[in-house]
């Protein structure tokens, strides 16, 4: 392997740098976004069973909050349960908008590498084509070792651009569909919330 990195050149780290961003966003992402993290399951109906049973305290929204990104949604309604069904819905909504920011996270980073690395390999090729001229004598001649050295920057730099390139791009479209499917059962969730707080529905 560090054989191939040689004959790849100096520009081949860039794309290892890239690569090992790549790697280490997916891992977390692919941590954070567990819908058992995001959306645990029967949350809604217990939150519904606790605010009947308890009411509503600080202690206990703070721990719903802290709980998950649903549960953060949940808390900023409660927080507000005594109010209109508008301003419920409001403070929910922008809970909402922040925690869809922060399932986001990373995200544009992703798409950046998959939109980079490609650009980095072609850098790659650039200086292995500029190695390949340089080879060339002013007499016409060619240094052979040059020649091939030139050709391997050139093409490992581009076919190590699109390996990280296609990886990364998978996974940010997997990962913005995720999110997006989280934001539209949350909200679907704190709509029942809403409704279920101000007796326009039964649990």
């Amino acid at each position: 392997m560090f054989a191939i990195i040689q004959a790849a050149g100096w520009p081949i780290w860039l794309i290892i740098a890239a690569s090992i961003a790549t790697v280490t966003i997916i891992i977390e992402r692919l941590l954070s976004l567990r819908k058992s993290q995001v959306l645990p399951a029967g949350l809604l109906a217990k939150v519904v069973q606790d605010y009947r049973a308890n009411g509503v305290n600080a202690e206990t929204l703070n721990k719903l909050a802290a709980s998950s990104p649903l549960g953060r949604v949940f808390a900023a309604g409660l927080k507000n349960v005594k109010s209109s069904r508008e301003i419920m819905k409001e403070s929910i909504e922008e809970a909402g908008s922040a925690v869809a920011h922060d399932l986001n996270r990373y995200l544009s980073t992703l798409g950046t590498l998959a939109s980079v690395t490609p650009l980095l390999g072609l850098f790659g090729t650039v200086v292995g084509m500029i190695e390949i001229f340089g080879s060339q004598s002013p007499t016409g001649g060619s240094n052979p070792a040059a020649l091939a050295y030139g050709i391997s920057v050139a093409l490992y730099n581009t076919g190590f651009g699109i390996i990280v390139a296609v990886p990364a791009l998978m996974f940010y479209r997997y990962f913005a569909s995720k999110v997006d499917d989280f934001v539209v059962e949350m909200e679907q969730q704190a709509i029942k919330l809403v409704e279920v707080v101000h007796g326009e529905r039964h649990q």
